[in-house]
C-alpha cells in the first residue's frame, strides 16, 4: 500500500491536467463527447429500456471501429433480453495467450443518467484503446463493455462480467490482470470530501486522504503483484495521485464491481475507480450528470491506465 503527496503543481502549467491536454488537445473533448453521448443523449442504460442498450453497444462498437479494432459481440440472455459485451483485442506479438482485460459496464441504475456510473468508464476505455491502437503489446489486450453490471443483475449469473470470466475460465485462457474501470469521473479538492468505509481496518484508515481528488486501484490479497505493476506504469505516464490497495475480500466495499467476478475464477484483477459513493454525492440519482464531472482530471486518468497496461502488456 503506498500514498502519494496530494499536492498538485504550484499553478496550472505545472498539473499533470495540463501536460496531458498538451500531448493530445482533442482528448478532453472527445471524452466529453463520448459522456454526453451515453450519458445526455441516451440517458438511463437499462433493460426496462432495451433500445438504450442498443444504443449504447453501437455507439462503443463505432467508437472501436473508428480506432482500428475488430468488435466481437459476447451474447447471452438476461430477463428474455439478448444483451451483449462488446470486445476488441490487440493481439500480443510473443506471448498472446497470456491476456490484460480493460473492462468497464455500460449500463445504468433505473432512473440515472449515469455520467459517472459509468459513462466516465467507458469514456476512458475507448480513450486507452484508441491511445493504444499503435503499440505493439508482447501480451495480447482485451478491451471489453459489459452488460448488466448494476441491479437487478449486480452479483448475480447474469453479470456480463460473470459471463465473460467464466467463459475465460472455461476455455482454460490464461487472463493474467483484468484492470475494472468504475467510475473515473468525479473529484473535489474541498476538506473532508472523501469519506472512508466503516469496514476498513482501523491501520489502514491514516493513509487514506480526507480530499477526493485522487483514483484509487484496489485489488484482492492475491492481486498484489498486479497491483504494484498497475502503479509503476500508472505513475510513469501521469501526476494524477493514485492511492493502491491490496485487500482482504471479507471488505465488502471492494467487490462493488466487475473485478469481482474474475476473482471468482481465480483470476488476478484491481478495480480502478474514483471511490463511488465515497465521494460522488451523485450516485445512482438523476443528478449524475455530465456537468458534474472532472474531464482534465479523467484526460490524466486516460494517460495513466494507459501507461499501466502497457506495463502490464509488455512494451
Amino acid at each position: 500500500m503506498r500514498r502519494d503527496q496530494w499536492t498538485r503543481g504550484k499553478g496550472p502549467g505545472t498539473t499533470a491536467s495540463a501536460m496531458t491536454a498538451s500531448a493530445d488537445p482533442q482528448l478532453v473533448p472527445r471524452l466529453k463527447q463520448h459522456v454526453d453521448r451515453l450519458a445526455g443523449l441516451i440517458g438511463p442504460r437499462t433493460l426496462s429500456r432495451p433500445h438504450t442498450f442498443t444504443a449504447a453497444v453501437g455507439l462503443i462498437e463505432q467508437e472501436l471501429t473508428k480506432a482500428g479494432y475488430e468488435i466481437t459481440r459476447e451474447h447471452y440472455v438476461a430477463d428474455g433480453h439478448d444483451v451483449v459485451n462488446v470486445v476488441a483485442e490487440l493481439r500480443g506479438t510473443r506471448r498472446p495467450d497470456e491476456i490484460v482485460i480493460l473492462g468497464a459496464h455500460y449500463d445504468t441504475v433505473e432512473g440515472s443518467p449515469g455520467a459517472d456510473d459509468n459513462a466516465s468508464a467507458v469514456a476512458v476505455l475507448l480513450e486507452v484503446a484508441r491511445q493504444l491502437r499503435a503499440t505493439r503489446p508482447r501480451r495480447t489486450i482485451r478491451f471489453v463493455a459489459f452488460a448488466c453490471e448494476e441491479q437487478p443483475y449486480f452479483h448475480s449469473h447474469l453479470m456480463g462480467s460473470q459471463v465473460h470470466a467464466r467463459r475465460c475460465r472455461n476455455q482454460g485462457e490464461n487472463v493474467v490482470a483484468m484492470l475494472c474501470l468504475e467510475m473515473l469521473g468525479f473529484f473535489s479538492s474541498e476538506p473532508d470530501s472523501q469519506r472512508i468505509p466503516l469496514s476498513m481496518p482501523r491501520w489502514i484508515r491514516p493513509w487514506i486522504p480526507t480530499r477526493g481528488d485522487f483514483l484509487a486501484a484496489v485489488g484482492n490479497l492475491r492481486s498484489w503483484r498486479v497491483a504494484w505493476k498497475f502503479r509503476r506504469g500508472f505513475k510513469r505516464a501521469t501526476q494524477l495521485p493514485l492511492l493502491t490497495l491490496a485487500l482482504p475480500e471479507s471488505i465488502s466495499e471492494i467487490r462493488r464491481s466487475d473485478n469481482s467476478s474474475f476473482w471468482d475464477q481465480g483470476y488476478p484483477a484491481l478495480m480502478i475507480t474514483d471511490t463511488s459513493f465515497l465521494r460522488n454525492p451523485n450516485y445512482h440519482l438523476p443528478s449524475d450528470t455530465p456537468d458534474t464531472l472532472d474531464y482534465e482530471r479523467m484526460a490524466d486518468a486516460v494517460a495513466g491506465v494507459a501507461g499501466a497496461v502497457q506495463a502490464l502488456a509488455g512494451r
